[in-house]
């Protein structure tokens, strides 16, 4: 979710084990029937592993009957020096999108919570009115011309942590996202841009206000842990839908997404099969709800992996090391990332020894219904 989400987002190594796989993969489409507004966060439940592996992956998520999946690329991996691009990964991932028909949402970090980028280190490490409103288009339009399944980029993850003791920077990045904004839109129109928040940081620090000043683009996204901030649930199923109702009080006449939504089954945090299974049904029925409103909704996500694997306080993206902030001191403790490590690595619907949860037939059996 939130690195803190949405912290920061899980990198995947992939062992290549035969390179020229990728070129046969990729002419197999398949043509499976699918919603392209539900998705779902397709990972592995290891941190190594085979093409092979990865495709069955792939395949297997799709028979629920997703749409679209979400595909996390960072300035500093595609684009390692200024001008010179860097597809091998980025080739694999959207390709077994692509063999399986799925759309695409963009996640490229300015903004990652606290933390801007990362970035290349020919860029440095630029303040926000730093960062190059020509780099960033050309590196944009780079990305789109090359994948024409992305429909959806989301320009900055958990926004509001970043401006939290900052407003007086709004101001700054409504400049650079409009400038940015209208630029790609002559180059790429049919492709919609937005900034995403985390709702439940939103709500536990009152900071609607932020949400409301940078309520721009084409639609503004969410991620969504029923958390406190000490990262234990402390929502029922019937609270989150609450708090999912309010983002429309917030907003009346904004598009709506849910870029990364989820529920941990870890009983550490205070997680269960049987309330995932609940806040998957209502969430569901939330959607049918507000189906006009919601440009997507995609869930976080598929497996579980094995505990204390997915966060750290300092995790590395490419070349460069990203700390784990938090709102205070509180926020880095070894408490929130234990507490938050136990939640992240168990929001899967597959459990890590690949067992299907509960969540797994009603998130399928829910999507049929929608199809």
């Amino acid at each position: 979710m939130e690195k803190k989400t949405l912290g920061i987002i899980i990198s995947v190594v992939i062992v290549i084990t035969a390179v020229l796989m990728f070129i046969s993969l990729s002419s197999e489409i398949t043509t499976q029937k699918s919603n392209e507004k539900i998705g779902l966060v397709i990972n592995s439940p290891t941190n190594t592993i085979s093409l092979q592996q990865l495709d069955e992956i792939f395949t297997n998520a799709a028979t629920s009957g997703i749409g679209r999946s979400n595909v996390y690329l960072f300035w500093n991996i595609i684009e390692p020096v200024e001008g010179e691009f860097d597809w091998s990964q980025s080739d694999i991932i959207i390709g077994l999108n692509e063999k399986n028909n799925l759309k695409v949402t963009l996640f490229f970090s300015i903004i990652n919570g606290e933390t801007l980028g990362p970035f290349p280190k020919w860029i440095e490490k630029p303040s926000l009115n730093e960062i190059n409103e020509d780099e960033l288009v050309n590196t944009l339009d780079a990305i789109l011309s090359r994948y024409d399944i992305v429909d959806s980029i989301i320009i900055s993850g958990a926004t509001e942590s970043q401006f939290r003791y900052n407003e007086q920077n709004i101001p700054v990045y409504q400049e650079l996202f409009s400038n940015v904004y209208d630029r790609m839109k002559q180059k790429h129109p049919n492709v919609q841009i937005g900034n995403s928040f985390a709702l439940h940081n939103v709500l536990n620090k009152d900071l609607g206000q932020i949400v409301n000043k940078l309520a721009i683009g084409d639609f503004v996204a969410f991620s969504y842990t029923p958390t406190d901030i000490l990262n234990e649930i402390v929502k029922t199923p019937e609270d989150s839908i609450n708090d999912l109702n309010k983002i429309f009080d917030m907003l009346p006449n904004n598009k709506i997404a849910f870029f990364e939504i989820g529920w941990s089954t870890s009983e550490f945090v205070g997680g269960y099969d049987t309330s995932q299974n609940k806040f998957i049904e209502k969430l569901f029925n939330f959607y049918r709800e507000n189906e006009s409103k919601i440009e997507f909704l995609t869930w976080y996500r598929l497996y579980d992996q094995t505990a204390n694997s997915c966060v750290t306080k300092e995790q590395k993206i490419g070349d460069q090391i990203i700390t784990l902030g938090g709102d205070s001191a509180l926020g880095t403790s070894e408490h929130i990332i234990q507490r938050l490590n136990q939640y992240n690595c168990n929001t899967g619907i597959i459990d890590i020894n690949q067992k299907h949860k509960l969540g797994w037939n009603e998130f399928e059996n829910q999507i049929q219904m929608l199809n």
